[in-house]
């Protein structure tokens, strides 16, 4: 029999050579394929409740009464299931810089305790939920469904997570199974130890979570298992949250209808780009602005901004980006890590012109108002566009220039780009004006978009547009995961009142709105060196609110800024999510990328400082 190279989650499992090796690679590929296709199945039914509510609702109907609480369990199913996905491969959300520089002995166990911590979150979730699903009784008030199935997806997530490590370990080499083998040794004598150690009188566990789960986080671990885990170390230390307790908080975390919106805008994201409709809006901004200096750098600008009405996700412009805008930047002449710095400076913006998911993350986490939010982003976002815009004509120097665009030619790309901008017309006019919620928006704007890109792209049909799900469902899996399992750890820093130390702080350093403003700036600045932009949210917002209101400034405008400056985080060393995705998609060395980045990194950080000033002088009004 042959060797067998599976690809598992878009990685190339290395070649095997036993029977049981082989076995192993093959039913683990199977499970992992298998968890993608259910994904993506509960997005499409999802899709279908929310909408046939919508239906229901504008015609004057009370036929679909138990809707919304049906579209809340499919999207715990959706959320949870994507366990194991997130625990390897292209969806999890993992910070590599260290473990990738790591060599020898030292790697070796660095990927051993990033196994071990991935046990241990499987571990949480498994026996808390079956806790949970055993302590728990009633039914469901509109759908009559006995409450603990509410677990039933957090049980088999995580009972595959444990069975994919084990298939993993199996499906590979002697000397790359060791470190797993010895992940799950550790992971598992550590989580029984620690229910058995103690009570240790501490006063911050909390402290303690959070310092275990950045020691996660930094050594390679995928973020929802690290914050996860890290709360495992509270309970010696008298912390507040039993097993049962993690699983229902980072249940209800994601058990919040205007949540739903994040897999309806991915969605519609990966129609758009997957329908063809995306290069409709290049051509529309090159007939525009191709023919001025910088003409190229500027049409990837101004695509972005069109682009940002329909996606809501900068990672998923940066990865477009540096498909299919890069390759012709550099074919104008521009250095290729330059090519990748116009992209990853450019995608900044999707995830502040609305739609935007880090809009919804902060709304979630702080019960701000998505339309007044997405108001502020737009504003900020047009700011941030003028002076990239601005920037890219000082830096640029093209070796070819376009000629203009005749405008019989404008007429045409206009009208080729009329069914995507008539989408976010949809989504920010009906969100703003209150004719739908920003849910709903989402679901109108995922419907719109398929239809659309069927009738543009008949090849989408059946086969491809399954993918498209199963893609848009992984996507929004590992989202929520993400939001979820912050909340348990949130949660507990509230109940040791650490908001109250932090606004302490802060106004030691400077009392004021504008001291509030320079210290709460610099740290989101550090923060954004190092965390995600959903963690950084879910994390530092419940905690950074608050000082600024007490300091007499307005909400709204502080979450505006707060989302700008973690989204400049980006581009900022040592994470740099935007420069990564370039940098990977375009096969560069990220250090060169950075490099490149700095100019436009610095008009982005002066817009920044403009924002604060201002938001400060209006808090002295």
């Amino acid at each position: 029999m042959s060797n067998l190279s599976p690809t598992i989650n878009g990685m190339a499992v290395p070649s095997v050579n036993t029977y049981w090796q082989r076995h192993a690679a093959i039913t683990l590929h199977m499970i992992e394929k298998s968890v993608g296709a259910a994904a993506g199945g509960v997005l499409a039914l999802l899709l279908a409740v929310v909408l046939a509510a919508v239906t229901a609702r504008y015609l004057g109907t009370n036929s679909l009464a138990g809707a919304d609480e049906l579209a809340l369990w499919l999207y715990v199913t959706l959320v949870f299931l994507g366990l194991p996905l997130a625990a390897s491969g292209a969806l999890a959300m993992r910070l590599d810089l260290l473990s990738a520089r790591l060599q020898g002995k030292w790697q070796w166990w660095a990927e051993t305790l990033v196994e071990a911590i991935v046990i241990q979150a499987a571990c949480v979730f498994l026996f808390g939920a079956v806790d949970v699903w055993s302590m728990l009784g009633g039914t469901s008030d509109t759908l009559g469904i006995p409450e603990n199935w509410r677990y039933g997806p957090v049980i088999l997530g995580a009972a595959l997570t444990l069975v994919t490590s084990a298939l993993r370990a199996a499906s590979l080499p002697l000397i790359e199974a060791s470190k797993l083998v010895s992940g799950w040794i550790l992971g598992t004598i550590t989580y029984v130890l620690l229910h058995h150690l103690g009570p240790w009188p501490v006063g911050l566990p909390s402290a303690i979570g959070a310092t275990m789960t950045a020691f996660g986080i930094v050594i390679g671990a995928p973020l929802p298992h690290a914050l996860i885990a890290g709360l495992l170390w509270t309970l010696p230390v008298g912390g507040l949250l039993p097993e049962p307790a993690v699983v229902q908080n980072a249940v209800s975390g994601v058990g919040r209808f205007l949540l739903l919106a994040i897999p309806f805008f991915l969605l519609a994201g990966v129609l758009m780009a997957s329908g063809g409709l995306a290069e409709r809006l290049i051509r529309l901004a090159s007939s525009l602005v191709g023919h001025r200096r910088g003409g190229l750098a500027q049409t990837t600008l101004l695509t972005n901004v069109m682009f940002s009405g329909v996606s809501g996700s900068s990672i998923a412009d940066a990865a477009f980006g540096g498909k299919v805008l890069a390759p012709a930047l550099i074919a104008r002449g521009y250095a290729p890590e330059k090519a990748a710095a116009i992209v990853a400076a450019t995608s900044v913006l999707p995830n502040i012109i609305p739609p935007s998911i880090a809009f919804l993350i902060l709304a979630a986490a702080t019960n701000l108002s998505v339309g007044e939010l997405f108001q502020g982003g737009l504003v900020a976002g047009l700011i941030l566009a003028a002076t990239l815009a601005l920037a890219l004509h000082l830096l640029s120097h093209e070796l070819k220039q376009e000629t203009a665009a005749t405008p019989q030619e404008r007429k045409a790309a206009w009208w080729g780009a009329l069914p995507v901008l008539g989408m976010a017309f949809i989504i920010v006019l009906g969100i703003r004006m209150g004719v739908v919620t920003p849910t709903e928006a989402a679901a109108v704007a995922a419907s719109y978009a398929l239809v659309v890109a069927m009738i543009t792209q008949p090849s989408l049909r059946w086969r491809g547009l399954g993918q498209v799900f199963v893609r848009a469902g992984c996507e929004a899996s590992a989202v929520g995961l993400l939001i979820g399992c912050s909340t348990p750890l949130v949660f507990l820093l509230a109940v040791d009142r650490v908001p109250d130390v932090v606004t302490a702080v802060i106004t030691g350093i400077g009392g004021g709105p504008f001291g509030v403003m320079l210290a709460t700036n610099l740290i989101l600045l550090v923060a954004g060196c190092v965390l995600d932009i959903g963690a950084a949210i879910l994390l530092l917002a419940p905690l950074m609110l608050p000082v600024a209101v007490a300091a007499g400034i307005d909400p709204i405008y502080f979450g505006v800024i707060l989302v700008v400056n973690l989204m400049i985080g980006g581009l900022t060393p040592p994470v740099g999510m935007l420069v990564y995705v370039t940098s990977n998609v375009m096969r560069l060395p990220a250090a060169t990328v950075f490099r490149a980045s700095l100019p436009l990194l610095g008009a982005l950080l002066v817009v920044l400082a403009l924002l604060a000033m201002a938001a400060a002088v209006w808090a002295l009004r």
